[in-house]
């Protein structure tokens, strides 16, 4: 419990996954939860099986930009660190995700309809930085470098598998 304690912190831009030393279990149950999450989110969107593949090639698209990362800057070391704290901080955003659908359905047609949208892009932008503060303390990027490449990372991660399965 106190590892996921100190992975959480990273959301609030405190702590360095570079220090932290998962199990490779605790990887699996923050992958595990990453997928059924994101199941539910995109499920409330499309049907369950697209939603299904969808997240199936997040899935595999994720750790595959990190390792390319990893790779490129000679750290294979911290890979799982990367890992976790990537996949615990999307989960978080991912469970606040999940809030913002359910308050959106109790909002729609009154005065604060636009309060999910805003609320959604305000974790959009909150997600780009924690994957930015993350990239930034394993690799030692500068802050534009590492704000790019998590752009990047999130265009691929969720862009790829949105055009995938449009061309389906």
């Amino acid at each position: 419990m106190s590892l996921l304690l100190q992975y959480l912190q990273l959301c609030w831009f405190k702590n360095n996954p570079v220090n932290l030393y998962p199990s490779t279990a605790f990887l699996w149950k923050c992958i595990s939860f990453y997928i059924i999450s994101g199941i539910i989110v995109e499920a409330n969107i499309s049907d369950p099986a697209d939603a299904t593949l969808e997240v199936a090639l997040r899935a595999i698209m994720a750790p595959s930009l990190l390792a390319v990362l990893v790779f490129i800057n000679r750290v294979k070391p911290l890979f799982n660190q990367l890992m976790i704290a990537v996949f615990i901080c999307e989960n978080v955003i991912v469970t606040l995700g999940i809030c913002l659908e359910i308050v959106d359905v109790f909002v729609q047609a009154t005065a604060y309809e636009d309060v999910p949208t805003i609320l959604g892009v305000a974790l959009l932008l909150w997600y780009l930085a924690i994957v930015s503060y993350i990239f930034r303390q394993v690799f030692n990027y500068k802050m534009l470098k590492s704000s790019l490449y998590s752009f990047i990372y999130f265009l691929s991660t969720y862009g790829v598998p949105f055009m995938f399965m449009e061309l389906l």
